[in-house]
């Protein structure tokens, strides 16, 4: 059974870059270091490794909003 995402981002782009603070300034230092991270098509989100957030793209195939 897969565990759900701590947080979900929807987003248009596939390259997206997450910094763990949710706005790339602020609180930098709750955050981690800056990692880009490419939504592949075919899964429709992609996971960053640091905070486990997930980032999927807007009307792809994991798109369920």
């Amino acid at each position: 059974m897969t565990q759900p995402a701590p947080e979900t981002i929807r987003t248009p782009n596939t390259r997206i870059a997450c910094d763990g603070t949710g706005d790339g300034l602020a609180n930098a230092a709750l955050g981690h270091p800056r990692v880009w991270l490419e939504i592949d098509p075919d899964a429709g989100f992609a996971d960053c490794g640091y905070c486990d957030r997930r980032f999927i793209l807007i009307g792809g195939i994991a798109d369920k909003a």
